[in-house]
C-alpha cells in the first residue's frame, strides 16, 4: 500500500455516524404563486399539478418536487387543482423557482389564459414574423422578429393540443 493510501487510511474516521432516513412527510397539494410584473394571478393558492414548458423540456411539478429554478420557453403553464379541474395559461418565458416545503413560484413577463388567443389571429402574426424574418430588414428588426416567431410557434402549437 502506498504510503499517501496509508496515511489516509490512519486518519479516516473509524465510524462515520449515519443519519436516520424516514419518509417524506406525505402532502398532496403545492402552494402557487403566479406572478407578472403588473399582476398575480395565483398568491400561494393550494393545486395538486402544476406542469411548464422548462428550457430543459416539459415538466409536471407535484407536492415534494426537488428545490430547483426553471427558466421557462414561451409555452403553456397548466394548473391542476382538486377534482383534475385545470386551467391553462400561455406565458412568453420567465422561470419557475421550486422551493422547499411544497411552494412553487412562477415569475412570468407575460401571461394569458389560453382560450383568450383566436388561431386565426396566431397564424396571422406568425405569418407577419416570418415574412419580416425573410426581408431585408436589419439583424435588429430580425432579432426582434425571431423572437415573435418563437412566441407565436409555440402559442399555434399550444392551441392545436
Amino acid at each position: 500500500m502506498s504510503s499517501l493510501l496509508r496515511l489516509a487510511a490512519r486518519h479516516a474516521p473509524r465510524a462515520l455516524p449515519l443519519g436516520r432516513r424516514g419518509y417524506a412527510e406525505v402532502a398532496d397539494k403545492i402552494k402557487l404563486s403566479l406572478v407578472l410584473p403588473h399582476q398575480s394571478i395565483f398568491t400561494s393558492q393550494d393545486v395538486v399539478q402544476v406542469n411548464i414548458a422548462a428550457e430543459t423540456g416539459d415538466m409536471g411539478i407535484l407536492a415534494n418536487h426537488v428545490p430547483s429554478i426553471e427558466p421557462l420557453r414561451p409555452g403553456v403553464v397548466e394548473v391542476i387543482e382538486s377534482g383534475n379541474a385545470s386551467k391553462k395559461w400561455f406565458v412568453s418565458g420567465g422561470f419557475a423557482l421550486v422551493h422547499p416545503n411544497n411552494f412553487l413560484t412562477i415569475n412570468a413577463v407575460e401571461a394569458a389564459p389560453l382560450e383568450q388567443f383566436s388561431s386565426e389571429a396566431v397564424r396571422a402574426n406568425l405569418a407577419e414574423a416570418q415574412k419580416v424574418l425573410s426581408g431585408n430588414g436589419s439583424e435588429e428588426v430580425k432579432a426582434e422578429a425571431r423572437v415573435e416567431a418563437d412566441v407565436y410557434e409555440a402559442l399555434q402549437a399550444a392551441l392545436s393540443k
